[in-house]
């Protein structure tokens, strides 16, 4: 599922740790990352706004993952030395209210290597289906 997109998305982000290498802030990487998926012609969204419900009413509240890729992977990055469940549960949480199966979390703050993760919920309902 999104496979070639996922490729082409890490080769964008394997190519700004090798050029940046780690310890910078978290915004570097993704205005970084941001210019390197322009140069491949990636598509890309940048911190859109999704609205979130309970019982059917729209909380004022917003969640806003750091990247939406190809208009259905959603990209949570971290600058941090290393990745938590927390940080698993924070992509979860963007995919399911995005209603998008495939995620990626990306850590550039790990000394020597990009740490990475990608998570498919096969489960998941395209947006305006309900379940």
């Amino acid at each position: 599922m999104f496979q070639d997109e996922g490729y082409q998305l890490m080769g964008a982000a394997f190519e700004v740790y090798n050029q940046l290498g780690y310890g910078m802030a978290e915004e570097i990487y993704q205005q970084s990352l941001e210019i390197e998926l322009s140069l491949r012609g990636i598509p890309f969204q940048s911190k859109r706004e999704l609205v979130v419900y309970y019982k059917d009413r729209l909380l004022d509240t917003r969640y806003r993952p750091d990247l939406v890729v190809y208009t259905a992977i959603v990209v949570e990055l971290k600058a941090i030395s290393d990745l938590a469940a927390d940080h698993e549960a924070q992509l979860f949480n963007y995919m399911r209210i995005a209603r998008q199966p495939v995620g990626y979390l990306l850590n550039f703050g790990k000394k020597g290597e990009l740490q990475w993760k990608r998570f498919i919920v096969s489960d998941m309902h395209p947006k305006g289906e309900e379940h």
